[in-house]
């Protein structure tokens, strides 16, 4: 089996521009397991299947499994169940439901792979035989330009109960990278295809690069003869049993480990250094039950301008584990309001570890539960750390920044020392309970002054720190808004006395037929 190392380095080692195609098919390879299991589940809470339909659904899918329904009739089956219902409904449904349940199934190393494959210009595309409503949102979450998948009839909006043919299965496959490879002048015989099944042997066999990616046995034992790359991703998926009995254990730790810190608290009557103990002992604990190693870049701004305003870039649950480790004392943080309801126990715990708990329905109200940490910076030194995206995202790109840190930081008269966390979604995906050992990456960036910050530049400072982390991340950066021009009263009057002049007549342009261009 090849190391997500060798693969990386195939694609440094290959040609760079657009010639090259990087082509993945989509469940399996890019996601852990099926996206279409996802969309009938949610099909059936729709109503969109009946008990009935599902059965015979289900039928369907097993008969193509067994070889003895080929994949267009299964499509088809599908596709009746669908006649009437308005396409835009099914585009919305499929974003939704990548958010929620699809992005936490995405594969940090084929993430990895898409990402070297577009730094070297190549031309990135999905090849799927699932329909645009399950691929798009991952390929735009992914920045990938070309999708090709099966499409489903549409008329006048809405779904007719057919199926575009040809499907993008088998030879369809072969078909649709033919035809990208001619529209962007690529030539197969030096390009990827990425994929878990023998369904798309005849892809694998027509590109130079063939790559196995969690291949079934029967593609395993063929890319081993064949001598075709070959490689296991472990970072998504079932979780074993030990891996959930950790995770456990991580997320119990914090109460622990405050309990283990109520004897410093009775016997010095000092709170805070109770809290100092606890984090520590928590971050340690917690790091150690994951199998969380942390590869930190700039780790003397920690404690170089102390107290700050630590903020950081929220993937992932495990963020609160790796601000522990980094900060380890003298911290005071924000948690949604809903803790305390949800899970009544930790939140105790974290209240009693100096974290405030705000509605973020209301910002008065929360810009108002937000004073006793400025007070706490003031008159105890202590350092606040929280994420100004306000929750956790579901990829790596950086989200919209909220002004509550910003506000604090200026009220406190604090520097601001942004912590840039490159990849803890591979520890635990929003929405996912169990943690998975990883290695993260985290870049501590130089201490921002905020001595001259007003009210009035505060949007400033926003895009400006939101920009530090898309810089250090490699995503694009926030343009600043271009300001209006504002006439002097002088031009506009002499504008309003200006005589009108008189409006040519429209040109009748000639029409032009259009067409719609369906990917096959």
């Amino acid at each position: 089996m090849a190391s997500i190392d060798q693969l990386l380095e195939d694609i440094e080692n290959a040609p760079e521009g657009p010639e090259v195609l990087a082509i993945f098919d989509f469940d399996g390879t890019i996601i852990s397991g099926f996206s279409a299991t996802v969309f009938i589940r949610e099909q059936v809470r729709r109503g969109d299947l009946s008990p009935r339909e599902f059965v015979e659904l289900a039928s369907a899918m097993t008969s193509f499994g067994m070889g003895s329904l080929g994949f267009s009739g299964m499509m088809a089956v599908n596709a009746q169940f669908m006649r009437g219902i308005e396409e835009d409904s099914y585009y919305e449904v499929g974003e939704e439901l990548y958010r929620k349940q699809i992005a936490r199934k995405v594969y940090p190393e084929s993430r990895a792979l898409i990402e070297a494959h577009i730094a070297r210009g190549h031309t990135v595309s999905i090849i799927s035989s699932a329909t645009p409503y399950q691929v798009e949102p991952a390929a735009r979450d992914l920045d990938i330009e070309h999708v090709m998948c099966t499409h489903l009839e549409v008329a006048n909006g809405r779904f007719t109960g057919g199926v575009v043919s040809p499907t993008c299965f088998g030879q369809g496959k072969v078909d649709a990278a033919e035809n990208l490879a001619a529209e962007v002048d690529g030539d197969l015989d030096d390009s990827f295809f990425y994929s878990d099944s023998t369904d798309d042997i005849l892809l694998l066999e027509r590109v130079g690069h063939p790559r196995a990616l969690n291949p079934s046995d029967k593609l395993g034992r063929i890319a081993q003869k064949k001598h075709w790359p070959a490689a296991n991703f472990g970072s998504r998926g079932r979780p074993s049993l030990t891996q959930f009995v950790r995770s456990v254990a991580a997320t119990s730790s914090l109460v622990t480990s405050f309990a283990a810190g109520l004897p410093i608290y009775a016997l010095t009557g000092s709170r805070r250094a109770s809290n100092n103990f606890s984090f520590s002992l928590f971050a340690d604990t917690a790091s150690a039950l994951i199998g969380l190693d942390l590869n930190v870049e700039g780790e003397e701004y920690l404690w170089s301008h102390r107290p700050a305003v630590f903020v950081f870039n929220h993937q992932s649950k495990a963020d609160v584990v790796i601000t522990a480790s980094l900060l380890r004392r003298d911290i005071a943080g924000i948690g949604k309001q809903e803790i305390k309801s949800e899970t009544p126990i930790l939140g105790k715990v974290l209240e009693m570890g100096g974290v405030v708990f705000i509605d973020r329905s209301n910002a008065k109200s929360a810009i108002e539960s937000m004073e006793p940490l400025v007070e706490a910076m003031r008159t105890e030194g202590k350092s606040v750390v929280l994420a100004p995206e306000g929750t956790r995202t579901v990829s790596p790109k950086l989200a919209p920044f909220k002004k509550g840190a910003f506000h604090i930081a200026m009220q406190a008269g604090v520097p601001m020392i942004p912590i840039v966390i490159r990849n803890a979604g591979d520890v635990a995906p929003k929405g996912d309970f169990v943690f998975r050992p990883a290695t993260v990456d985290v870049e501590i960036l130089p201490p921002v002054d905020t001595d001259d910050w007003s009210i009035d530049t505060i949007d400033d400072h926003v895009r400006d720190v939101r920009n530090m982390f898309a810089r250090a991340l490699g995503q694009p950066e926030e343009a600043k808004p271009k300001r209006k021009r504002v006439a002097t009263k002088k031009k506009a009057a002499a504008k309003k006395a200006a005589p009108k002049k008189k409006k040519a007549a429209p040109r009748r342009a000639k029409a032009k037929k259009s067409t719609r261009n369906q990917e096959k």
